[in-house]
C-alpha cells in the first residue's frame, strides 16, 4: 500500500531539505564570483540543459538577466540556449541532437564567456559537447549537476553536484541554487 500524499510529501522536502543543507556553498560562491566577473567584464553567460533542466535554465537566465538589473546597473548578459526551438530543431534535424548546444556555442562564444550545464545525470552527450566545445573556445565551464556530475563534472571548472540520484530532488536543488545566485547578486550588484 502507498504511503498517504502527506506523509510521502513530508519524507520528499525533509530529503530535499538535507541535500540543500549538504551543499557545497563554497562552490555556489565560485559559480557566483564566475558571475560577477562575467558582468564586470560585459561577457556573456550561455545556459544549456534538457527536458527539466531546459526549464530550469530558462527560469534562470529570467532570474540573473532581469533580477540583477537596476537603474544604475545592467544585469547579467545571459542566455538560454535551449529556449529558440526553430534553431534546435534545425540543428537537430541536419546535424542530431547531440549538437544543438556546441553549434550554437560556436558560433557564440567568446574567451572569457561563461557556459553553465544544468544536468541531472551529466551525462547528456549534447551537454558534454557544449562544454567542451566552450572549453575550446576559452570560455569558463560551470555544471550544476546531480547523481555523482557524470562526464559533465571533469568538463567543468566549476562543478556543483547535487548527489542524490532522485531526479525531481536534483532539479529542485538546482533551482534553489539559481534562486540563492540570483538574490545574492541582485543585493550585491545594489550594494555597489
Amino acid at each position: 500500500m502507498f504511503p498517504d500524499l502527506a506523509d510521502f510529501g513530508r519524507r520528499y522536502t525533509a530529503a530535499l531539505a538535507a541535500l540543500l543543507q549538504q551543499l557545497d556553498y563554497t562552490v555556489v560562491e565560485s559559480i557566483a564570483n564566475q558571475l560577477i566577473r562575467a558582468h564586470a567584464e560585459g561577457r556573456r553567460v550561455y545556459v544549456v540543459g534538457n527536458g527539466g533542466s531546459a526549464a530550469t535554465a530558462a527560469h534562470l537566465v529570467c532570474d540573473l538577466g532581469k533580477n540583477t538589473a537596476s537603474e544604475r546597473v545592467p544585469g547579467i548578459r545571459v542566455i538560454s540556449l535551449t529556449d529558440n526551438v526553430p534553431i534546435s530543431t534545425a540543428l537537430s534535424n541536419d546535424h542530431g541532437y547531440d549538437t544543438i548546444f556546441e553549434r550554437q556555442l560556436r558560433t557564440l562564444v567568446e574567451p572569457g564567456d561563461v557556459v553553465m550545464a544544468i544536468s541531472a545525470s551529466g551525462n547528456s552527450p549534447n551537454v558534454a559537447n557544449a562544454l567542451k566545445a566552450a572549453r575550446e573556445l576559452g570560455a569558463v565551464t560551470i555544471g550544476l549537476l546531480g547523481f555523482d556530475g557524470g562526464a559533465a563534472r571533469a568538463l567543468s571548472d566549476v562543478a556543483l553536484v547535487v548527489e542524490s540520484f532522485n531526479y525531481g530532488q536534483v532539479e529542485d536543488a538546482h533551482m534553489v541554487v539559481g534562486h540563492v545566485l540570483a538574490q545574492h547578486l541582485r543585493q550585491r550588484f545594489a550594494a555597489e
